[in-house]
């Protein structure tokens, strides 16, 4: 069953999402996709996984210096 978590963050540019992809690439791989909605007040990431906690995914934008709260 996919899952899908919706995460704020304080990801505001394209070139940032770029510095991202590949540590979110490596991470989520096959199992799902992600991607970053910079148009909304809280630069919302969604990722549709079946296996991966939402804490994995906020730890990695976190070690990268950003901030990413689960929704």
């Amino acid at each position: 069953m996919i899952k899908v978590h919706v995460f704020r963050t304080s990801v505001e540019k394209k070139r940032e999402i770029i510095q991202l992809s590949p540590l979110l690439n490596q991470v989520v791989r096959d199992n799902g996709r992600w991607n970053f909605d910079l148009e909304d007040c809280d630069h919302i990431l969604r990722v549709e996984t079946r296996v991966l906690p939402p804490r994995v995914i906020a730890s990695i934008l976190q070690r990268q210096g950003f901030t990413c709260e689960e929704l």
